[in-house]
């Protein structure tokens, strides 16, 4: 894979242009984007269980899974969510305004929004951009991930060749997400296009299936946003089919590669995060209660705080297992590891040297494992420290 997070050169699928220009809503910088592919593509999506949902989100909901999708638009600044009619009104006309400058109907176009949630969409100045955005899109990704930002401090993008039997094809994979980051679908908003042959039904399992292995385990502060949604685009222009179950396997393993690579990157620029965290449970009889205590441990400010402060505190990991349901005859038998150091083993704490544990701590990734050794399920999840800095960007953001 190429790097993902910062801005450099991520080149696309066969097939797929993409663009962002500033339309004039963002004072410095790029606020709209346009993924274009050349011909009608296969596109799923999965998207937030908030019921609060933006207007877009509503609208892209119903045109999906589909086998005719020519582009996926996307704005920066406004979210378009509870805006009421106004909102659904100016939702399409924004669309249509992209379809009628790509010569496509309109239902062939997708739309995101991210931003400012309760204020309406300023179509006088997004409507003219769509000639521009239509007439700059080119073969790289860089100017679409830079024009969907928020809060972020860097874009996020990344492309990787897989060779299958009938020939290589190309993935990549676009994100933002900083803040209000705690998905019940997918995450923030996320992009993966690929130039392979892929049924819409296929399409629409394996995002759902990304999405619970990778954004869906991620956490930055807890909260659910209203815009929440990652798509999935197959155009076929490599002329590559999936046809044999290694070819299947292959594809959906890098896919699914992507998917983690893009939430991890979007737990590391989590608002004010100075720290990536990743919390491992093996060892588990229960699937869904260890995804559930992994991401517990990724959403605790207890934890995020020591983190932060590089605390080796292991009492609040093991509280916060409990707390999610974690049986105390596996809290009594399991091993707790920080940064690799044993800290808790059999049901009693193991000695260790606290200022040896403290100079880990200081690296820029910091990885709890803990092993039930209970059962064959484990899980992993994703998130980042809590730092005086989330508090200042969330009390100046409206």
């Amino acid at each position: 894979m190429t790097p993902g997070p910062g801005v450099h050169r991520t080149p696309l699928p066969k097939g797929f242009l993409a663009s962002g220009v500033n339309c004039g809503v963002r004072r410095y910088r790029p606020d709209i984007g346009l993924l274009i592919s050349e011909t009608p593509a296969v596109a799923a999506g999965v998207f937030t269980l908030n019921e609060c949902k933006a207007a877009p989100v509503r609208y892209t909901q119903k045109l999906l899974p589909a086998d005719n999708i020519r582009a996926i638009l996307t704005n920066s600044g406004q979210a378009n969510a509870a805006t009421g009619d106004e909102g659904v009104e100016k939702n399409l006309m924004m669309v249509s305004a992209a379809a009628k400058a790509l010569g496509c109907d309109v239902n062939q176009v997708l739309v995101a929004s991210t931003g400012v949630i309760g204020v309406q969409l300023d179509t006088e100045k997004i409507l003219p951009s769509m000639p521009e955005l239509v007439a700059r899109a080119n073969d790289t990704a860089e100017s679409f991930a830079t024009a969907i930002l928020t809060t972020d401090l860097v874009p996020k993008s990344v492309t990787t060749v897989v060779e299958l039997s009938g020939g290589p094809v190309r993935i990549t994979g676009i994100s933002k997400g900083s803040g209000m980051i705690h998905p019940n679908m997918a995450t923030m908003l996320g992009y993966i296009l690929t130039d392979v042959k892929l049924e819409k039904d296929h399409a629409k399992d394996l995002i759902k299936k990304v999405a619970d292995q990778s954004f869906n385990m991620i956490s930055v502060d807890g909260d659910s946003s209203t815009n929440d949604c990652c798509f999935l685009m197959a155009n076929g222009a490599s002329g590559v089919a999936l046809k044999t179950d290694e070819d299947v396997k292959k594809f959906e393993a890098i896919v699914t590669d992507i998917g983690i690579f893009l939430a991890k990157s979007i737990a590391a620029d989590g608002e004010g995060a100075t720290k990536l965290i990743e919390v491992e449970i093996k060892g588990s009889d229960n699937l869904a209660l260890v995804r559930k205590a992994a991401r517990g441990i990724t959403l605790s400010p207890l934890i995020k705080t020591a983190v932060h402060g590089e605390d080796p505190n292991w009492g609040r990991i093991l509280a916060r297992l409990g707390a999610e349901g974690i049986p105390g005859a596996q809290l009594d038998k399991m091993t707790l590891h920080l940064q690799g150091v044993l800290l808790f083993e059999n049901g009693q704490p193991v000695k260790f040297v606290k200022e040896e544990v403290k100079v880990l701590l200081k690296q820029a990734q910091v990885k709890v494992e803990v092993d039930l050794k209970s059962g064959p399920f484990a899980a992993t999840a994703w998130g980042c420290d809590l730092s005086r800095k989330y508090v200042d960007i969330n009390t100046e953001y409206s």
